[in-house]
């Protein structure tokens, strides 16, 4: 089952890089949801930090992190629920970017 886990939560975050980039609406791809990264994107692209987007990029990365940090334990209904929400954030982030 850890495999599994694993495997959606790099297909997560490989679907948030890739709606990002897709997007058209910035000069400068972003290349991973680490704070670090995120912030180099924002800082590359001007963009505001503060825009709902970002933070909602920052959001789904800690999201994904905990994820990464629960998986070590049993799988639990709120590990299914967190899931499900990082979809719902990614669902977001699409609907987001489509209006810039």
């Amino acid at each position: 089952m850890r495999d599994s886990e694993f495997s959606n939560r790099i297909d997560a975050q490989r679907q948030a890089i890739k709606i990002i980039n897709s997007s058209g609406a910035f000069k400068e791809p972003i290349f991973g949801l680490s704070d670090k990264a995120i912030n180099r994107w924002v800082n590359s692209n001007g963009v505001n930090a503060e825009d709902c987007f970002v933070k909602l990029i920052k959001d789904i990365s800690k999201s994904l992190f905990f994820l990464a940090n629960k998986s070590q334990e049993q799988i639990s209904e709120e590990y299914r629920y967190l899931s499900r929400e990082v979809n719902a954030k990614l669902d977001l982030l699409r609907v987001m970017l489509q209006k810039i």
